[in-house]
């Protein structure tokens, strides 16, 4: 069995409430860079896959990131990036722009509103959810903004970071 990775400080990020995009109004958006070390290995996949569900995120998909902004109301969600690059816009029109890229993971709190501006032609990104929360996709419609908000404060707190566990920082950032 590999050894347990070096635990990585994720950068923070508070995004507001615009009034469409409800954003988390307590927790905020978690970013690790280079996070998963996918040096030397054929399947990214299959490794970003394997680390979400060593540390309870089993609820996986493979693909991209929409090119519309939209959000979950109702669960947490993490984006590991397998292959590729992306811009992604989080938190809707205001947000915060960054780079992603292979390794790197985003752990996006309820209500937090993402968007693929651009991509690189491989790019590869593993979805997961926690075991606690119902999937849903709201698009920052204004009949959905009011429902949306009250759900985002109902949905509870992972049990684990979904990249390293009960020892991860993810529960310290979120403590709400």
């Amino acid at each position: 069995m590999p050894a347990a990775p070096a635990v990585i400080e994720p950068l923070a990020f508070m995004l507001r409430d615009d009034g469409v995009i409800p954003n988390n109004p307590t927790l905020p958006l978690l970013v690790y860079r280079r996070a998963i070390d996918l040096t030397g290995t054929p399947d990214p996949e299959n490794l970003i896959e394997e680390t979400f569900v060593r540390n309870g995120w089993g609820d996986m998909w493979r693909n991209g990131i929409y090119p519309f902004t939209h959000y979950h109301s109702m669960i947490h969600e993490v984006l590991g990036i397998a292959r590729g690059r992306a811009r992604v816009r989080f938190g809707g029109p205001g947000g915060e722009d960054l780079d992603i890229l292979a390794g790197d993971v985003a752990v996006l709190p309820a209500g937090t509103g993402h968007q693929r501006l651009s991509a690189s032609p491989n790019l590869v990104v593993i979805g997961a959810y926690p075991p606690s929360g119902t999937y849903n996709l709201c698009q920052g419609t204004p009949a959905e903004y009011p429902r949306s908000r009250a759900a985002i404060a109902k949905v509870p707190l992972p049990d684990t970071d979904p990249v390293f566990g009960s020892d991860g920082p993810l529960r310290r950032y979120w403590q709400g």
